[in-house]
């Protein structure tokens, strides 16, 4: 069976990223695009439209040019979003590294995606110089100035020409963004122009779907550098006029007193960030009333989280679904329901099929049968860079995206996301899925954070093991009691570690791995 989109299909333009960006933002004029909230320096959507034009003069006077790729190694800061669309103005080609990279994991990156120049802000700038050491970057450029470096305000250039610049929307790549590296290195995700434009235009045809206007603000505390933050905040807030108050990481404080001041209407995050939200006595110092709607993305979240958040501040959260590959929004929740259902990712977007897999023969499933989850339409990347053998075993011949993902759409069309298939726990031959069991063990008062691993055991093969953060005094013994009531017998908590940290990524995924690693040492 292949579920389809309930939603009526859109058209999407054949047009390059920019040129389509700056059609949609000049209306906005003189009002305020992007701000800076750790400075409070801001942009207006004029500012920003001449601002990647005088950038694109710049870059080009270097001898950048279409097909060029350049590497962005920064936090959020609304010149982030000047340099995405100079690049793609030429026709040149992003590439966007994590931060938090090592000058190793950077210079891999940047080897890679054969990249020309370099970006990056002064505290980065000594990691940046020792990855481009490593690699065929020409030059580094540094957000305001440092020894070393070429300032960035440098590009700007009010004066030449900008090159006519021949695009094939639907095979030309504007961005290589390099998914998380949970199974092996990262690879880069080859998206073109037509697959960003495609998702802006599918998401906006959700009919019963309240979009960010131009009498919102947005939070961009998601990094710009993962496919959520660049495309749902850096490109979708910004072509429907909103503001977007940006952040260079999550701090507490921060995050909270942005809200506060800029009176922030809407925001995306991951579960993490709502754990605090639901949970840390912090909040509570903090006017938060002009929220509206939470958006959650990037890992499940369970219905218990979105009610206990949506409770505590008074406002909507929702999640959806999506990956690097996808550009990246799959599925979102409608908001105008009389029915909402916190635990599901939403309906698929317009112009998507889905196809729910059997683990064993791959033939479709039904309504409310899990398997793998299957993804096709004008929003999947073109493939992995450099391997063709990783593209083959994830996108099949007739195009159907494997996402890895396991779960199920119910008879509504809802899709409901419960686990990595690579991930999943076989307890004595039963599939155990830790996304639940994490989900189940945050609604306990005395549990801040917890993580599962499968744990080797001889007579079972692997038990779940959870990782725990502990908010007030619990003991071993009453988490696992208070998990058996909860769950069948094969999903009992069978083994706990306390912990003062739970390895994550910057988009608030748990690396399970680095756990699974380290419990493995630990048997050994």
């Amino acid at each position: 069976m292949i579920f389809k989109s309930t939603y009526p299909e859109v058209d999407i333009p054949i047009i390059g990223l920019t040129p389509y960006f700056l059609s949609r933002i000049e209306q906005f004029g003189d009002k305020v695009a992007m701000v800076d909230a750790a400075s409070g320096r801001s942009l207006t959507f004029n500012q920003l439209a001449e601002g990647i034009k005088s950038v694109a003069r710049g870059l080009h006077q270097k001898g950048f040019g279409k097909g060029d790729v350049f590497a962005i190694y920064s936090p959020n800061i609304p010149e982030y979003t000047i340099i995405f669309h100079a690049v793609s103005f030429l026709g040149g080609i992003v590439t966007t590294a994590n931060p938090l990279y090592t000058a190793d994991e950077l210079a891999h990156q940047l080897n890679d995606a054969d990249a020309k120049f370099l970006l990056t802000i002064p505290m980065f700038l000594d990691k940046a110089q020792e990855a481009s050491s490593k690699s065929k970057v020409q030059e580094v450029f540094v957000f305001g100035e440092a020894d070393g470096a070429t300032s960035f305000a440098s590009l700007y250039h009010e004066e030449g020409t900008l090159p006519e610049v021949e695009l094939d929307p639907n095979s030309d790549l504007i961005v290589l963004p390099y998914s998380s590296g949970t199974t092996g290195l990262p690879k880069g995700v080859m998206l073109t122009h037509y697959n960003l434009v495609a998702n802006i235009c599918q998401v906006e045809g959700m009919t019963d779907f309240s979009l960010t206007d131009e009498d919102d603000t947005v939070l961009g505390v998601l990094p710009f550098f993962h496919i959520y933050g660049m495309v749902v905040i850096m490109n979708m807030s910004l072509v429907r006029g909103s503001t977007v108050v940006t952040l260079p990481r999550f701090d507490p404080e921060l995050f909270l007193s942005s809200i506060q001041k800029y009176k922030v209407t809407r925001t995306n995050l991951v579960p993490p960030i709502l754990v605090f939200l639901g949970k840390h006595p912090l909040v509570e110092k903090y006017d938060l009333s002009s929220l509206k709607e939470l958006g959650s993305g990037a890992a499940p979240l369970t219905e218990e989280l979105a009610t206990a958040v949506s409770e505590r501040i008074s406002c909507r959260v929702t999640q959806g679904y999506g990956m690097t590959e996808t550009s990246p929004v799959a599925s979102t929740n409608p908001l105008h329901t009389e029915s909402p259902k916190p635990s599901s990712c939403g309906k698929i977007v317009p112009n998507m099929e889905v196809k729910v897999a059997d683990l064993a023969t791959q033939e479709g499933l039904g309504p409310n049968q899990s398997g793998e989850i299957w993804m096709r339409g004008p929003n999947i990347m073109k493939g992995y860079l450099n391997r063709p053998d990783a593209t083959a075993a994830t996108i099949t011949e007739d195009g159907w995206l494997r996402s890895g993902d396991i779960g199920h759409l119910d008879e509504e069309g809802y899709m409901f996301v419960v686990d990595r298939l690579k991930e999943l726990i076989k307890y004595k031959g039963f599939q155990v899925a830790p996304a639940e069991l994490e989900g189940l063990l945050l609604g306990h008062q005395a549990i801040a954070d917890a993580a599962v691993i499968p744990s080797p055991d001889e007579e079972a093969g692997e038990v779940p093991k959870a990782f725990i953060i502990p908010k007030s005094e619990v003991t071993e013994e009453e988490i696992m009691a208070w998990v058996a009531e909860r769950v069948a017998p094969h999903k009992k908590i069978r083994r706990i570690e306390f912990v003062e940290e739970i390895p994550k990524s910057a988009s608030g995924k748990i690396l399970r791995r680095l756990l699974v690693e380290q419990e493995r040492k630990n048997m050994n």
